[in-house]
Parts: C-alpha cells; sequence; structure tokens
C-alpha cells in the first residue's frame, strides 16, 4: 500500500512539474498562456512516464532528461515557440527542480538531525519533494496573476534563486549532522554553478535577440534612406526638366488649341502630368525618417492593392531619435500591412495614417481593416504567425521606444477596423545655423 502511495505521489509530481514547465516556457518566451489541451498534455506525458518508467530500472537521469524533452515538444508544437531555446529552458528547469528537491531534503535532514541522508521514498523524502512542487504551484500562480513581468525582473528573480542555491549548497557540505557522499556534493556543486552559468547564457541569448531586430529596423531605415534618396533625385530632375522644356511645350499647346484639337491638347497635357504624378503622391512631413518609412509603406500598400491614406502633420528638430521613430512608425505600419493585405475584396483593404501634434505630445495612429479579429489574450495582442518565439518583438519593440518619451501604444479594434495609437512626449531642439 505505501508503494502505491508512493508511485501515486510520484506519478502526480511529475505530471505537475511538467505543466508547470509548459507555462514557464511559455512566458519566458513571451508566446500565448497555453490552452487546456497543451496543460492536458504537459500534464500526462510525464505522468505516465512515471507510471512506467520505474518497470524498466533506468538510471536516475532518464526520468529528468524525458520530461525536458516532453516540455519541449509541447511548448513547440502548442505553443509554435523556437525548438533550440525552448529545450534549452525545459533541460535547465528540470535540473533546477531536482537540485532545490535535493537542497531542500538535505536540510531537512540537518534539522531532523538524521543520520542517514533522506530518500524519496521515506518521509523526509515525501515532504521535501512537495514542498518543492508547492512552490512550482506557487510560480504557476504568479505567472498567471502577473502578465505584464518585465524580463529584467525574471531575470532578477531567477538569478536571486540561482545564487540562494548555490550558497545553499555551499553551506550544507559544511555541516557535520548529515553524512553526505563527497561525490553527491561536488555533482550538486557543479549542477548549481551551472544552472547560474544557464540563466546569464538565456539573458545573453534574448538580448541578442533583441539588438537582433533593432539591427533589422535600422537597416531597413538605411535601405528605405536610400530608396527615397533616389526617389528625390529622380524628382527634381523631371522638375528641371519641365521646367527647361516649359516653352517648348506652352508652343506646342499653343499650336494645337489655334488649329481647334482641343481633344490633342488634353492628351499632351496627360502626357506631361505623367511624370510628376509620382511626385505629387509623396508624403513630405519635413522629417527624413518618417518620409522615408510613409512613402516605402505607402508604396508597399500599392503594390498589395491596399488603399493608404496619410494625414501627417510631424513636428520638425525634436528630441525623437530616427531609430525609434523606425521602431515606432515602422512596426505599427507593418503590422497593418500585413493584417490589410489579407482581407479578401482588395476594395476593403484600406490603411489609415494620421500622425498630429499637440503642443508638446506627438499622437501617430494607424488604422486598418482586417480579415479576422486579432488574436487576445487578457487584454494583450498575442501573434498569431507560426513562429511565436521569433515573432512579437515588433510591438515589444516599438513599446520600449515609446516609454523612452513617456509615451505609450495602445490598441483596438471595431467590427471592421483595427486601431493602434501611439502618443510620445517631446522637446524641441534648437538648430545653429551655419552662415
Amino acid at each position: 500500500m505505501t508503494d502505491l502511495l508512493i508511485l501515486l505521489s510520484n506519478t502526480t509530481a511529475a505530471g505537475l512539474r511538467g505543466a508547470v514547465g509548459l507555462l514557464l516556457i511559455s512566458r519566458l518566451l513571451s508566446a500565448k498562456n497555453p490552452g487546456i489541451k497543451a496543460m492536458a498534455a504537459a500534464w500526462a506525458g510525464p505522468a505516465a512516464a512515471a507510471l512506467i518508467l520505474p518497470v524498466f530500472n533506468l538510471p536516475d537521469f532518464f526520468p529528468v532528461a524525458l520530461e525536458s524533452l516532453f516540455a519541449a515538444v509541447c511548448t513547440v508544437y502548442f505553443q509554435k515557440t523556437a525548438p533550440r531555446i525552448s529545450l534549452f529552458i525545459g533541460v535547465f528547469y528540470e535540473i533546477a527542480a531536482a537540485f532545490w528537491q535535493f537542497l531542500t531534503a538535505a536540510w531537512l535532514g540537518v534539522l531532523s538531525h538524521s543520520p542517514v541522508f533522506p530518500e524519496q521514498r521515506g518521509t523526509v523524502g515525501q515532504l521535501s519533494m512537495w514542498l518543492i512542487h508547492g512552490l512550482l504551484i506557487l510560480l504557476a500562480w504568479y505567472l498567471f496573476r502577473h502578465k505584464e513581468i518585465t524580463e529584467k525582473e525574471a531575470f532578477s528573480i531567477v538569478s536571486a534563486i540561482s545564487l540562494a542555491g548555490f550558497l545553499g549548497i555551499i553551506t550544507l557540505s559544511e555541516q557535520t549532522i548529515l553524512k553526505i557522499a563527497d561525490d553527491t556534493l561536488d555533482m550538486w556543486t557543479l549542477l548549481s554553478v551551472i544552472l547560474m552559468m544557464s540563466v546569464l547564457v538565456f539573458k545573453i541569448n534574448r538580448q541578442y535577440e533583441t539588438e537582433k531586430e533593432l539591427s533589422r529596423l535600422k537597416a531597413q531605415q538605411a535601405e528605405l534612406m536610400e530608396r527615397n534618396y533616389v526617389a528625390l533625385n529622380n524628382a527634381y530632375a523631371v522638375n528641371a526638366k519641365l521646367f527647361h522644356d516649359f516653352h517648348n511645350h506652352i508652343g506646342v499647346l499653343r499650336q494645337l488649341l489655334s488649329h481647334d484639337k482641343p481633344e490633342d491638347a488634353m492628351t499632351y497635357l496627360d502626357a506631361l502630368q505623367e511624370p510628376v504624378r509620382e511626385m505629387t503622391d509623396t508624403v513630405w512631413t519635413g522629417d527624413e525618417t518618417a518620409d522615408y518609412l510613409i512613402n516605402s509603406k505607402a508604396a508597399a500598400a500599392a503594390d498589395h492593392g491596399i488603399t493608404f491614406r496619410t494625414q501627417a502633420e510631424f513636428p520638425r528638430h525634436t528630441n525623437i531619435r530616427s531609430a525609434d521613430l523606425c521602431a515606432i512608425l515602422g512596426n505599427l505600419l507593418d503590422n497593418a500591412l500585413d493584417a490589410a493585405k489579407q482581407v479578401p475584396e482588395p476594395e476593403q483593404r484600406l490603411i489609415r495614417l494620421t500622425i498630429r501634434r499637440i503642443n508638446q505630445m506627438l499622437i501617430i495612429k494607424v488604422e486598418n481593416s482586417f480579415s479576422s479579429p486579432p488574436a487576445m489574450e487578457n487584454g494583450s495582442l498575442v501573434t498569431t504567425k507560426k513562429d511565436q518565439g521569433l515573432h512579437g518583438w515588433g510591438l515589444k519593440s516599438a513599446r520600449t521606444a515609446a516609454e523612452k518619451y513617456d509615451g505609450t501604444i495602445r490598441t483596438s479594434h471595431s467590427e471592421q477596423i483595427f486601431r493602434a495609437v501611439a502618443t510620445l512626449s517631446y522637446q524641441g531642439i534648437a538648430v545653429k545655423i551655419v552662415s
């Protein structure tokens, strides 16, 4: 009967570890919260393994490896996260759970003055296991309640837990009450150091992903600048040519009208208007970055049959950096383009861009049509792209840039129109005029 209860306890604990691991990986990789099917699968897999594996008498590391792999597979399949980073988190999550279970059991043995190291099959072993799994339940509750926890806060919490574990194992090696083999202590000490290094590696990886996204935005900005520079030169060339040939065009029109050929004169005027039509459609706000972004996105919209309407009033000489403006305006327009071009009816594809300044406040509003309502979870947008581990950074980059200017980005939608509104506080910058 005791063996059956212990097997049931271990099975329940394994399922709990799997479910919490799925939730943890999803939150760390900015994926949506897992649904009921995902949580059930993450629970059932490790629980089934805990029932079957004892029959084969496999080494202790085998269940840990299997649970890590299953957690990663569930996250990739249900949450669409990147496989390698999901497996990385899953492995070190299982190692951390095993490490803290050992550390808790050892210290319970020290406090109870137990001469023999407590095993998992004993009372102290089971108590230590469920103390740790109780903390895992609290972790899951915390993740559900705090949707907007920042990466900096998460890094601080995990770093503190890793450091506490290292100090705990070092202190354990100095006590004389509980007899623990030196090899066992050395192994767990090494793993505690590896856990601290894994936290640092994960932090570096997230910084790399962020910097890669910013590099992409800067490269996009440079490309847009070059493209609009060429367009501007072409516009000036067309204007100069028209001015140079102005008297010749007047002579031709006079000749056609004098011979009572108004239709030919109209055709000739249409031919003259064609080269400058592109120049008249170009938006000039006075800010180079805004001009490059707006006109390039307008051209992309035209390629997909999207009506692009602009009403822009952009302040000049402000403290808003070009890279931040690119992150905000570029990502909002990119999202609008992605949504509008999925509308099946071309005549209903629409993007409206409004830029206004009110006192020292800049308001950027992007509205677009869509084919299906955006995916929302707890009031926040979630990406519907397949690889969620790599997507979803655009709006985050825009929000991060807006926060530098005490601003926010708010989203809403009606039955047919989705809108994103960015508000920024700016300051004017004096410009020296060199004579």
